[in-house]
């Protein structure tokens, strides 16, 4: 049987959150991507403008079973709903 973790810090303290909220001194410090990384990575963090869009954002109603079973499908389920919707040239 497996133990509970029990950590051995308080995680509610604050010298421990790994995510604080930002102050206005934060925010002055603040430096954009492309000052303190290569250009690489700032290329790699950022999408570039798509030329010609080739599809459109809708929103649609789904009964939940066929979202799960999509979703469960793993990473690309979006595509892979819009392959099976194509091909059923409705």
């Amino acid at each position: 049987m497996n133990k509970p973790f029990t950590p051995s810090i308080d995680v509610n303290d604050a010298e421990y959150d790994e995510n604080p909220e930002w102050t206005e001194e934060d925010f002055a410090r603040a430096k954009p991507a492309n000052e303190v990384h290569p250009p690489h990575v700032v290329r790699a963090l950022v999408r570039g403008p798509q030329h010609a869009p080739t599809k459109k954002q809708v929103t649609l109603r789904l009964d939940p079973e066929v979202l799960d079973k999509f979703r469960a499908t793993g990473r690309g389920w979006q595509a892979r709903m819009n392959d099976v919707l194509k091909a059923a040239k409705v």
